[in-house]
């Protein structure tokens, strides 16, 4: 059997999904659009000239990333309003996740452009359905804060979502991740997902204190993303429950840690608890 022919490429902004490691993961159509492309946008103009070099495409390539978003977007669109195809990729993965550029739809979507969507690979996706975890539904949240308090925070609101979470995360920084997670989200099951499909493709999957302890994730080199599943189903505590626990609480504790004791008991927001527990002083 034959693959279907490939249609023609009309003008228009293309976002193009480009692999996340391994080169043969690009699609039949991502090279169409290339191929077809006036001009092609890149977060890194190098890494892009790569990619293009192993299939043979000749191709003008010009930088667009958040540094020079402002003039590039305008070029971008210029490309189209001309009748053109401009292709949109960011260095590996499906433009926009995480990376710059949904501006420029905004901005080609509010003069009526056509913007198409060239899906294929995502490290997102790639880690969820590795993980081993509930894919029923999930929510990506990016990168923490650098600094274990603004994670701790970010942590704390994501907390009672009832859903599994997806993180992307460095290598230099993500025993502290774990530990904060540990710390926030008690004891759930995670998976660390590092170098997806690529030689060195990891899983290292267990609980978030397990991880955090685990001597295999000490700085690990390569892009990491990480999975934490959901928080168990519980039934919900009332608001007589919550004010005894609290109350109970501040018997030990000062205010803020008797809110941490509770949300983490209860599965509640530590913030809301904190400001109910002043209330009650």
């Amino acid at each position: 059997m034959t693959p279907p022919p490939p249609k023609p490429v009309t003008p228009g902004l293309y976002l193009v999904a480009t692999p996340i490691g391994n080169l043969r993961d690009i699609t039949l159509r991502a090279l169409d659009v290339l191929q077809a492309a006036d001009v092609v946008f890149a977060e890194d103009t190098r890494v892009a000239g790569k990619l293009l070099n192993a299939y043979g495409l000749s191709k003008r390539v010009e930088r667009y990333d958040d540094h020079v978003a402002e003039t590039a977007g305008e070029r971008v669109l210029d490309v189209v309003r001309g009748g053109g195809v401009a292709a949109l990729i960011s260095d590996a993965g499906t433009p926009l996740i995480s990376d710059p550029g949904y501006r420029l739809v905004r901005a080609a979507a509010s003069e009526g452009l056509p913007v198409h969507p060239i899906p294929g690979a995502s490290s997102v996706l790639a880690a969820v359905t590795l993980a081993g975890l509930p894919t029923d539904r999930f929510l990506f949240a990016g990168f923490l804060p650098a600094k274990s308090a603004g994670r701790q925070r970010v942590l704390e609101a994501l907390a009672p979502v009832r859903s599994t979470l997806v993180f992307f995360e460095t290598g230099p920084r993500l025993r502290a991740c774990l530990t904060d997670m540990a710390a926030v989200l008690g004891a759930r099951e995670a998976a660390v997902t590092r170098e997806l499909t690529k030689l060195h493709e990891t899983c290292v999957r267990g609980s978030l204190k397990a991880l955090a302890a685990d001597p295999r994730l000490e700085a690990p080199k390569g892009e990491i993303v990480i999975v934490v599943g959901p928080p168990e189903e519980a039934e919900a505590a009332g608001e007589d429950e919550i004010d005894a626990a609290l109350r109970e609480a501040l018997t030990r504790l000062g205010p803020s840690e008797a809110a941490g004791e509770v949300a983490k008991a209860l599965n509640l927001n530590r913030r809301a608890l904190y400001r109910r527990a002043l209330g009650f002083k």
